[in-house]
């Protein structure tokens, strides 16, 4: 096990998500934590799916966010006649010398916007699970890695908008977390109207590859506890028990939230894992990930009262005397 006093504490890390904030406000009007849980999916490392009703900027928030990493950047906008070789890339005939050559998709990046991830078909949306997973493709059975660090930023509208897909379970299970961006208050609105009564500067960059890999390897160093361990696995199963949960939080939820918390501490600077980190991290991080019985639905249970009725009942349990 990791020796905590060992866990490197990367001092900088703090004054970096200050400065990301600060750049990505510039365009994108709203809470930090929006932006905290961005970057603490780029260290984990994970996938982020970013809900809400057309026209709250979710869009400008995940370019600008791109804008901050320093990486090869593509942009999918998803439509419902998209085929999965516009995603992955295919061969083509080369008519100069009569080869077939691949011409690679715009998956092939560091970071890729996925816009409107479910106006596209399941068949379509379905080619991101192997990149989002393995961090490769296969096209024509030959398997090719993507490009690293590699993060999927993909947004969708709510079911409740025409003309959407639902996603599939297994694509889902895939983000590491899920982001509700609503509207803005008042002061934020017009905090809004104000920054675009002109166009705003460029979002400038703040990281670069290696420098996001090397936060990966700090975050790795971090240490978790047996009782952080157990807290976040019965966190998971909790949500299996429950009465109004048809498919609860997988093994690769409870994988998700322990590397989540180990960013977040990082970002905290500390070398280890509080429970506060794992709380904080619950709802985003399992969430998206249930799937409810139609009685509930019917009920008006959500998916977010499923995970605060765990975190309510499942009680973290600290190595010397009790119940915290």
């Amino acid at each position: 096990m990791t020796d905590p006093a060992a866990a490197p504490v990367a001092a900088p890390v703090a004054a970096l998500r200050a400065e990301l904030r600060d750049r990505i406000a510039r365009v994108f009007i709203g809470p930090d934590r929006i932006v905290d849980h961005l970057l603490v999916a780029l260290i984990a490392p994970g996938h982020v799916l970013l809900e809400g009703v057309p026209g709250v900027a979710k869009t400008t928030l995940a370019k600008a966010f791109s804008a901050t990493t320093g990486c090869v950047f593509r942009r999918i906008q998803f439509t419902p006649d998209m085929l999965p070789a516009d995603i992955t890339g295919s061969y083509i005939l080369n008519l100069r010398d009569q080869q077939f050559v691949l011409r690679k998709g715009p998956v092939f990046a560091n970071v890729v916007l996925g816009d409107e991830i479910n106006r596209a078909p399941a068949k379509t949306q379905s080619a991101l699970l192997e990149a989002m997973q393995e961090g490769q493709v296969t096209i024509e059975g030959e398997t090719l890695r993507l490009p690293d660090p590699f993060l999927v930023l993909a947004t969708q509208n709510p079911l409740e908008q025409e003309g959407v897909y639902p996603l599939p379970e297994a694509q889902v299970d895939r983000f590491l977390m899920k982001l509700i961006i609503d509207y803005p208050d008042v002061a934020g609105e017009e905090r809004m109207l104000a920054t675009y009564d002109h166009a705003p500067a460029p979002v400038e960059r703040v990281l670069d590859p290696e420098a996001i890999i090397a936060l990966r390897g700090q975050a790795e160093a971090i240490h978790v506890s047996a009782e952080i361990l157990r807290y976040i696995v019965g966190l998971a199963r909790s949500t299996r028990d429950h009465d109004a949960v048809r498919l609860g939080a997988s093994p690769r939820a409870s994988l998700s939230l322990m590397r989540a918390a180990k960013a977040q501490a990082l970002l905290d600077g500390r070398a280890f894992v509080l429970p506060d980190d794992v709380r904080h991290l619950a709802r985003p991080v399992l969430a998206h990930r249930l799937v409810l019985t139609p009685e509930a639905e019917l009920d008006g249970v959500t998916p977010q009262q499923v995970v605060e009725h765990a975190l309510g009942g499942v009680r973290y349990v600290g190595p010397a005397d009790g119940v915290r």
